[in-house]
């Protein structure tokens, strides 16, 4: 079993500047999930991403992560966190640094853009923080099944995403990794990470049926 755990963050604020929270979703091979957010007070989405990574950095290193790949939906952040921008707001550079010193201490540390359809999970929670319910830090335990499965609605069951929705979003996630691939080689991206990417796309697209429980 592969020792690398994945991570998806977000970070969003309500007015941008504006009330800014941070979320983070950790999955570790054979453990629980462990979800935290929280809010930060008034600041800029860049700020909040920032702040999201930074955080879910110390989370890993906390839980003793020895290699870590970071999904994360800010394409402005994973480029400057990949060296193709520069940072230079001064908000952002401090945050910045200590990202780059957190992921230093990492046998393997790898970060990637997703589209934001691929992070729903980051972005539910963080959005829960601002609505006054936030996850505190090692907060452990899988997913509620909504964050799985979507509703009922009152008109009757659920339904199944189109075919070319499904299709898309399965198309966005392997054009992702093909990138990263291409760029840092078959190591930038671990692939039982797009496995479970595509497996949340097809699942979530009642493409694949979950198991009954007994």
């Amino acid at each position: 079993m592969s020792d690398t755990a994945t991570m998806h963050i977000d970070g969003a604020s309500r007015g941008n500047p504006g009330p800014a929270a941070y979320a983070v979703v950790l999955s570790r091979p054979g453990l629980p999930v462990v979800e935290e957010a929280d809010v930060i007070g008034k600041a800029t989405n860049n700020v909040a991403e920032y702040t999201a990574l930074v955080e879910g950095l110390a989370l890993a290193r906390e839980l003793g992560v020895p290699r870590l790949a970071v999904f994360s939906d800010s394409e402005l952040m994973v480029k400057q966190m990949n060296g193709e921008y520069k940072v230079k707001h001064p908000d952002m550079l401090p945050l910045y640094r200590e990202a780059k010193q957190l992921a230093a201490g990492f046998a393997e540390f790898r970060i990637a853009h997703v589209r934001r359809e691929q992070n729903k999970r980051a972005d539910e929670i963080g959005n829960d923080a601002l609505d006054g319910r936030p996850r505190k830090r090692g907060q452990a335990g899988p997913p509620p099944p909504s964050a799985t499965a979507p509703a009922a609605s009152p008109s009757g069951p659920p339904q199944a995403a189109s075919d070319a929705g499904v299709r898309g979003d399965a198309l966005a996630v392997l054009a992702s990794a093909a990138r990263a691939w291409a760029e840092g080689g078959v190591k930038a991206v671990p692939v039982e990470a797009v496995w479970d990417q595509l497996w949340s796309v097809l699942e979530d697209g009642h493409v694949l049926k979950k198991k009954k429980a007994k």
